[in-house]
């Protein structure tokens, strides 16, 4: 009789299949391993691994998850990490049937995502601009004040992800550059539109890199990342430039917990859509492949709406 993989064998085969078939990034699969290494662990408390789970197991494993405090969000990803799992294994033979295909997930409601107003992200600009302007500074801080500048002012202009933002290649702050390709989830590529400030801001961050070069034929400045460290990626990583942000809003009269990379992405996509921007190129922009995710925005059309016939309807009371 052959024996069954280990589960630390099949997460592996899993990831695989996902990076093969499905083309997900290191993000998603870093998230699927996370979440499925956490299952097995509660599986092999109760004796079980994923070869012999039953349907009642995995719903102790939601139940567990609930005890624990986890949000209706984060327990409806874990749920959506085993359904793939088991499917999977069903469609590999390790399994006969699939002990997730019946279950169901907590109900939840789309919350509306936290958006700054266009005077809060004004403020946050303006106050990163003055720190990377200022003349008594050293040259390493002004160096990380120019970094932070270009960095909000590229992600305020496209609603990149903060992923697809620190890993920008040096060639994207090309001065004449109009447009910039980004490969985001699912390694697909797409066309992102610059405005005169990002490419600006980019010009200046990288002629300070240059200057600061010198003669070290290994300095950053010879990086082929935008955005350069010494870390294993290559690159800053997405939680350096997310607590450098909530300094930044801080500095600017604005509260830490209100600010993240994420809710300046939405921000970009609802004052588009504020200023009568079409739901269609949003979804484009941010590099949606179905369009219901870019729906959760639709509040902010819904309300200019309501604002143009109460503005402009002659029987509108005045």
């Amino acid at each position: 009789m052959r024996t069954k993989p280990s589960d630390t064998k099949l997460i592996g085969l899993f990831l695989d299949m996902l990076a093969a078939e499905q083309g997900a990034g290191p993000n998603t699969l870093d998230a699927y391993r996370r979440d499925l290494a956490d299952f097995s662990e509660f599986l092999g408390r109760a004796g079980h691994n994923f070869a012999d789970a039953e349907t009642q197991t995995l719903r102790d494993y939601l139940a567990h998850l609930d005890a624990r405090g986890f949000k209706s969000t984060s327990v409806a990803r874990r749920l959506s990490a085993m359904r793939h799992l088991y499917r999977f294994l069903l469609n590999e033979r390790i399994r006969t049937d699939d002990p997730a295909a019946i279950l169901s997930g907590p109900k939840r409601g789309r919350g509306l995502p936290k958006v700054l107003s266009i005077a809060d992200v004004d403020r946050m600009l303006r106050r990163a601009k003055e720190l990377s302007e200022a003349q008594d500074a050293s040259p390493s801080k002004r160096m990380r004040s120019l970094r932070l500048y270009c960095l909000l002012e590229v992600l305020y202009a496209t609603g990149l992800r903060v992923s697809e933002l620190v890993a920008l290649p040096r060639s994207a702050a090309k001065r004449d550059a109009r447009m910039i390709v980004v490969r985001g989830k699912g390694n697909k590529e797409r066309l992102v539109p610059l405005n005169e400030a990002s490419r600006q801001a980019m010009a200046d961050y990288l002629a300070a890199t240059e200057a600061a070069k010198g003669d070290k034929k290994n300095s950053l400045a010879a990086s082929k990342w935008l955005f350069p460290s010494f870390g294993e990626s290559g690159h800053l990583t997405r939680q350096h430039f997310a607590r450098d942000l909530k300094e930044l809003a801080v500095a600017s009269g604005l509260q830490a917990r209100l600010v993240s990379p994420h809710v300046l992405r939405h921000a970009f996509a609802s004052h588009l859509l504020h200023n009568g921007a079409d739901l269609r190129i949003v979804q484009t922009l941010l590099g949606h492949t179905d369009i219901s995710t870019t729906q959760i925005y639709t509040h902010v059309v819904e309300e200019r709406l309501k604002s143009l016939v109460r503005d402009l309807h002659p029987l509108a009371e005045k």
